[in-house]
């Protein structure tokens, strides 16, 4: 969007047409429309900041439009303009969703600074929602770069149990994708506006993991000066993701096993209960039914965990997809460098087809980028 575009909707021709030349003379793109439906057909076709409308229209109501287009245009901002004694309506208009109303024959030192307002809301919403539909599709399931049965299969289990609120087991080789398919798990689900919070478990020692899990009150152990709030907090409403879970000391698991029954915790050094709502999605390389057997992983905890299980393919069962991968991590990184892409020889892609890949995908994206 260069120039931010207005549009007047408003059937008394002089005052549109001037109003309309008025804000042209700002720098604005202006688009006119005597009735709703004319506006519609601009709405629909054009990238619009924001919205002039009159409230008496001969097809309808302003103040009804400005709900309607909210919630079908969320980052276009409205103003209404009302005639004196229609105050009320202007009032209206804001609860259903306006930027403000400004009364015909205000002067232009009220309305041009109004408008100004409008268009930089409008045009800093438009920046997060092109932002959020960046992240959604950096973390979509369609993002997933393959084409092999195996692969294939992984994310339409993905997108079955994105759609409901189950705790999810990943399972595979280090370097198979489990953060990638958690993100994408979480974007595509109805948590997806709210927190996406990853925690490495084999990263912190016992008493450090619980700490950051859960939080502390100040005085639960030395250095604790202050509360402080856990990633569990932090992830409230939305997805917590606990990688490398075969990791977690015993006694650590038995509290996590707690929130998975109860939803609810206490943080180190309190004695308060805490509720709480969020998804987990937990992973491992581990083969867990082997960790219950030598005593260092819960059987409860794993059939908590393993509701809904989902086995990563090694990159060595989908070789089909190597070249795919390498080609995708050739351009990612040449426009990251600003280097021109060339294309990799035969002999390179017979080469990355037979090697073993124990790194899996990981492996192979440094590669590349090497």
């Amino acid at each position: 969007m260069i120039n931010p575009s207005i549009l007047i909707i408003d059937d008394e021709n002089k005052l549109r047409q001037l109003l309309g030349r008025i804000l042209q003379l700002e720098g604005y793109h202006i688009w006119e429309a005597e009735n709703i439906k004319e506006a519609w057909k601009i709405l629909e076709n054009e990238e619009v900041t924001l919205v002039l409308s009159d409230v008496k229209l001969p097809d309808g109501n302003g103040v009804e439009l400005t709900a309607q287009i909210k919630a079908r245009f969320p980052a276009v901002e409205i103003i209404v303009l009302t005639a004196y004694g229609t105050i009320a309506d202007g009032v209206k208009a804001i609860k259903n969703g306006a930027f403000d109303y400004i009364t015909k024959g205000d002067d232009n030192e009220k309305i041009i600074p109004l408008v100004s307002k409008a268009i930089d809301k409008s045009l800093l919403q438009h920046k997060i929602l092109r932002l959020e539909n960046k992240l959604r599709q950096q973390f979509s399931l369609e993002s997933i770069i393959g084409n092999s049965l195996e692969i294939k299969s992984a994310i339409n289990i993905a997108r079955r149990v994105a759609a409901t609120d189950t705790t999810v087991l990943l399972l595979g080789e280090t370097g198979t994708g489990k953060e990638v398919f958690a993100h994408a798990i979480h974007h595509e689900s109805k948590r997806q506006s709210r927190s996406f919070v990853a925690v490495n478990c084999s990263s912190f020692s016992r008493d450090i993991l619980e700490s950051e899990l859960f939080g502390y009150k100040a005085g639960a152990f030395t250095g604790a000066l202050k509360d402080k709030k856990g990633l569990w907090e932090e992830a409230e409403g939305g997805t917590i993701f606990l990688d490398e879970i075969g990791e977690m000391s015993l006694d650590l698991q038995a509290k996590l096993l707690r929130v998975l029954e109860n939803g609810e915790f206490i943080k180190l050094g309190d004695t308060k209960t805490i509720r709480s709502n969020v998804r987990i999605i937990a992973a491992t390389n581990r083969d867990l039914t082997l960790e219950i057997e030598k005593g260092s992983f819960r059987s409860d905890l794993y059939y908590r965990l393993s509701v809904f299980a989902i086995k990563l393919p090694a990159l060595r069962e989908r070789p089909d997809d190597i070249s795919l991968l390498a080609e995708h991590y050739l351009v990612e990184f040449s426009h990251k460098t600003n280097r021109q892409v060339t294309a990799m020889d035969k002999e390179f892609l017979n080469k990355i087809s037979r090697h073993p890949w124990k790194g899996n995908v990981r492996e192979l994206k440094n590669t590349i980028e090497r």
